[in-house]
């Protein structure tokens, strides 16, 4: 891979966000250098130490958060008060903390849906936009990866995914999922979170990589993130369109751009990369053609370096 040498932060600290969130924050890097946030996926994933190594700590100030209710940010697992506009108003919040003016947002998977939806509504504060593996919550992409898509090409996982619902329940799987990772039972919901994680976690590499996923159906991890994400599917993204996102770019005319996505990317597909350049005809589209989903990936790490690295002198 091509990233930075690993670094530890400079500072930690911890934003109480109101109903009863507290964010968990890091600041690496330079103090006085770019301001970059990034953008974790999921929703209910979390930040990683490898996540401060797309960006050159000789240049930049990298700010990492762990969004509500996953990673270390407190209450786990939450679901209260827990929508991509709450996320969009924290993201303002710790920049207004930090005393950040502007900052480049980098964001992929969810992250790129959340980093779309930060500058449809602050596009002020955002000196550019490093998108990678596109998702902007079109029923489109939701059919794909929890109906009818995935599911033909990983017909082993779709079946593992299938196990905890009994067939009379798979004509509504997201609904019934929700219902058992919102269960009262604790065995219910860890059932169901590990199967969750494990299918999203099975699919995200080129190629199998059995550790990646198996770290991803632990179960702390696997309940925030399968809750989280069910419960983000169940709401449609709380947007008021199925082409909301999409509309919102297209009035980013000149903010500078970098999308990567994976040619064989079965999570979010490409195609929603491609829509989205329809939109921002200014932005660059990298396409790695010997790529899947994970940002770990080498040809996407190489890419999504590539672009910081580019923009790191920019103002």
């Amino acid at each position: 891979m091509s990233l930075y040498p690993p670094i530890e932060p400079f500072h930690r600290g911890h934003l109480d966000v109101g109903d009863g969130h507290v964010l968990a924050y890091e600041c690496s890097g330079r103090e006085d250098g770019k301001p970059v946030v990034f953008l974790h996926g999921g929703p209910g994933a979390a930040t990683t130490a490898d996540h401060r190594r797309y960006f050159d700590p000789d240049r930049y100030r990298i700010v990492l958060f762990d969004q509500r209710g996953c990673g270390k940010s407190t209450p786990h697992a939450s679901l209260e008060a827990n929508t991509t506009w709450h996320l969009v108003d924290d993201i303002e919040r710790l920049r207004v903390e930090l005393g950040i003016e502007r900052w480049q947002v980098f964001g992929g998977s969810w992250g790129s849906t959340l980093a779309l939806a930060y500058a449809s509504l602050h596009a002020d504060r955002v000196t550019e936009l490093v998108l990678r593996g596109i998702f902007t919550f079109r029923k489109a992409e939701v059919d794909w990866l929890l109906e009818r898509g995935t599911s033909a090409l990983f017909p082993d996982i779709w079946e593992e995914f299938l196990a905890p619902l009994p067939e009379i329940e798979r004509t509504d799987i997201v609904g019934n999922y929700y219902r058992r990772l919102t269960s009262a039972d604790a065995s219910v919901r860890l059932e169901a979170a590990r199967a969750w994680a494990g299918y999203e976690f099975g699919l995200i590499t080129l190629l199998p990589n059995p550790a990646i996923r198996a770290t991803a159906m632990e179960d702390h991890y696997a309940e925030a993130l399968a809750r989280i994400e069910c419960h983000y599917m169940v709401h449609r993204g709380f947007l008021d369109a199925d082409d909301h996102l999409l509309e919102a770019a297209a009035k980013l005319a000149g903010l500078p751009t970098t999308i990567v996505h994976g040619r064989y990317d079965v999570v979010c597909p490409l195609e929603s990369a491609w829509f989205l350049k329809q939109r921002m005809p200014h932005a660059e589209l990298v396409i790695v053609p010997d790529a899947g989903h994970s940002a770990g990936e080498p040809g996407i790490a190489k890419a999504l370096v590539a672009a910081t690295d580019r923009y790191k002198t920019r103002s």
